[in-house]
């Protein structure tokens, strides 16, 4: 009776897959090419982010300023509108610093969210600090350079959105570093200055 529990048990973890464990260490690759399986390398995982090319968090690009609020269900703090604009942005009240982190609305609808901190994280893993060889090594041939607007030797590094009309982009110095990034659809994702 003992050896069949214990045999039934040994049947039940073997049918497990790695996925069923995610903190199982996988086989080591001698092991496993020792077998003839070929030896892929895990991708390491990414930190959880409330970053999404489709908005943030809860929040959705379309929203309306009730859907967002809604969703959102803190206090945020609005610039004013320039003259004859109907775009502002808004920020948590936790941000200090507006360059840091602020969303974005346009005729009334969450449009865009920048963000110039290494505290967040991308979709996809990039941030503020990395170098441009790392932007290209998470994102591969979805990014596409364009010259920043007026920094000599700094770039606009914008990735597509698997799906949808959204794009990321990741600001350059001179140096290749990422000083900041948005995420948003246009036409409001080119608005270099945000509501300037």
């Amino acid at each position: 009776m003992r050896a069949g529990l214990v045999l039934a048990c040994a049947a039940v973890l073997a049918a497990c897959s790695p996925s069923d464990h995610p903190s199982a260490p996988a086989a080591p690759a001698a092991a496993a090419s020792a077998a003839g399986a070929p030896v892929v390398a895990a991708a390491p995982a990414q930190p959880a982010t409330l970053a999404r090319y489709d908005g943030y968090g809860d929040m959705r690009f379309g929203m309306d300023d009730a859907a967002f609020a809604q969703a959102w269900g803190g206090e945020l703090k609005a610039s004013s509108p320039a003259a004859g604009s109907s775009c502002l942005s808004k920020r948590p009240l936790w941000v200090k610093t507006p360059a840091d982190f602020a969303f974005l609305f346009e005729d009334g609808q969450f449009v865009r969210y920048d963000v110039g901190t290494a505290k967040e994280r991308a979709p996809g893993g990039g941030k503020v600090g990395m170098g441009e060889a790392q932007i290209r090594s998470l994102y591969g041939d979805r990014v596409a350079e364009q010259p920043h607007k007026y920094v000599d030797g700094a770039k606009y590094l914008r990735v597509a959105a698997p799906q949808g009309n959204a794009m990321l982009v990741f600001e350059t110095d001179a140096t290749g570093k990422v000083t900041r990034w948005r995420v948003g659809v246009p036409p409001q994702i080119d608005y270099v200055e945000g509501c300037g």
